[in-house]
């Protein structure tokens, strides 16, 4: 199948005004291939954590998603914050990865936000910096990474969250948290750094991008600075697009860091995708061991996994519910994403885009399982992803 499928995509370069083939197989029916998906967020867990993911497993899954490029996260042990901790990652992405995986360096030593990483050594190897999973809570701090990351060209991805206003929180501050006694994350929390980012953006000449956006206000403050002329992007991610606090459930396959907001922010969310202001979409791919996943909202680790379901919930979602075009789908999947970070376009991937089936964590490549969307029913299923000039998955 997947010989048939390259022959008729050889000489095809996939961009803006021609991202799609319309592909007919052996038995005649049609399918589609699309230019290789990127995501600038996951965590793949190595080194350090390779008992929740390994380069291999976690490469295997974005492949059978449709991606043929990603950006690994960097709080691992030890964290990429030197050339010397960062070739530990590297040699395991060169040893196991089926993809290209591109690291991010880490802003600050230890991720601990105290003192610099050293930024100009790894910045030939990385992507972008990030403090992922902690916010640089010092201002004074946040405007010196900046500044350097402004002189070596490269993009600061910020986990906006200030430290102060969690106050012990795991769900969103709103009525679900109320109903049932779970202690709650306010919005500002997210929101407040990112105003503060903007700011020192448009002071440093920073190239900036917010990571993971949940709430209405962060639109609002990303669509302004944007309009002001900072040179601003941000995500946002398949859970907070398709689902909201009145989802949850006392599970911990509905614990995310930021949490599931409110449907005004869910609606806010999509406009910004209408209308320009979210630049892409990533899934935060976050494996956890079973164990821990299995200890409530509460008790549970943060974090869910999205690779392989990101394309066919979006579809099933917001394609075919006439909330976006197929075509700015895959601007925000695939072109928006590689421009941004300047990751060069490679592969493609095709699907079946009638086939349905139900999400079940069993077939996972990853090893996470842990999925809020257990048991939905979704349309998309992806044949065959090529990068490299060669098959990296196959159904």
């Amino acid at each position: 199948m997947d010989t048939r499928m390259c022959s008729q995509l050889q000489n095809w370069t996939p961009e803006r005004g021609d991202w799609f083939r319309v592909l007919t197989l052996a038995d005649g029916r049609k399918v589609f291939a699309f230019p290789g998906f990127c995501d600038v967020h996951v965590h793949f867990r190595e080194p350090g954590f390779s008992y929740k993911e390994t380069m291999k497993s976690g490469s295997r899954a974005a492949a059978r998603g449709g991606y043929t490029a990603v950006c690994a996260m960097p709080n691992l042990d030890p964290v990429p914050d030197s050339a010397a901790h960062l070739e530990e990652e590297l040699s395991l992405i060169r040893a196991g990865a089926v993809i290209p995986v591109i690291p991010y360096g880490a802003l600050t030593v230890g991720e601990r936000g105290e003192e610099a990483a050293d930024l100009a050594a790894m910045a030939p190897f990385v992507c972008g910096f990030s403090d992922d999973g902690r916010g640089v809570q010092s201002e004074s701090m946040m405007r010196d990474l900046m500044g350097q990351a402004a002189r070596l060209g490269k993009v600061v991805a910020a986990h906006c969250e200030d430290a102060s206003l969690l106050r012990g929180g795991y769900i969103h501050d709103g009525a679900y948290a109320r109903a049932h006694g779970h202690k709650g994350i306010c919005s500002e929390s997210e929101w407040g750094p990112i105003a503060r980012d903007v700011r020192l953006a448009a002071e440093t000449g920073c190239a900036y991008h917010v990571c993971h956006i949940s709430c209405r206000e962060s639109v609002e403050i990303i669509r302004r600075a944007k309009k002001a002329g900072v040179n601003v992007t941000c995500e946002t991610a398949p859970h907070y697009l398709v689902l909201c606090d009145e989802d949850l459930q006392e599970d911990g396959r509905f614990k995310m860091n930021p949490p599931l907001r409110s449907r005004s922010d869910r609606e806010a969310l999509l406009e910004g995708l209408s209308d320009g202001t979210i630049d892409m979409i990533a899934t935060d791919h976050a494996p956890h061991s079973t164990q821990e996943k299995a200890r409530g909202l509460q008790g549970s680790a943060f974090g869910i996994v999205g690779l392989e379901t990101a394309f066919p919930l979006l579809y099933t979602q917001l394609v075919r519910q006439g909330v976006i075009s197929l075509k700015r789908l895959i601007e925000l999947m695939a072109f928006a994403p590689r421009e941004r970070f300047g990751i060069a376009a490679d592969g493609f991937t095709v699907w079946d885009l009638d086939a349905e089936s139900v999400i079940d964590p069993g077939e996972f490549l990853s090893k996470g399982r842990s999925t809020p969307f257990e048991g939905m029913r979704v349309y998309g299923r992806c044949l065959l992803t090529a990068a490299g000039g060669r098959a990296v998955y196959r159904a």
